[in-house]
């Protein structure tokens, strides 16, 4: 995180992942997970589902989709995650490349087209 002083105030400009900027060790984890869980809430909201129809759907129950929804994601995976979106009739595609030289280490990234 960078750091700029403005007068007597310190301004620190964060990552793009919140989770790195706090400190979580499975940062990269927890961003990708809650890209996907913002991917279904859209699905979710666009067809104007319930949650009790949304629950038929993705075949678990309603006080999951609630979690789910309020994007408490404890309780899912990446990969169940990925399940789920499916279920909504969304292609995941996984791609894997070499990192740029100009970047210390690999990175996940969700793109949601």
């Amino acid at each position: 995180m960078a750091k700029r002083n403005k007068g007597s105030e310190t301004i620190e400009y964060g990552s793009t992942n919140v989770f790195a900027d706090l400190g979580y060790a499975d940062a990269e984890e927890r961003q990708t997970k809650l890209h996907l869980a913002y991917a279904i809430y859209q699905i979710v909201s666009e067809r104007g589902l319930t949650q009790t129809s949304a629950a038929n759907i993705l075949r678990i129950n309603q006080p999951k989709v609630s979690a789910l929804l309020n994007y408490k994601l404890e309780g899912f995976s990446v990969e169940r995650l990925m399940t789920l979106l499916t279920a909504l009739d969304r292609d995941v595609d996984i791609v894997i490349r070499k990192k740029p030289r100009t970047r210390g280490a690999g990175k996940i990234s969700v793109l949601a087209a």
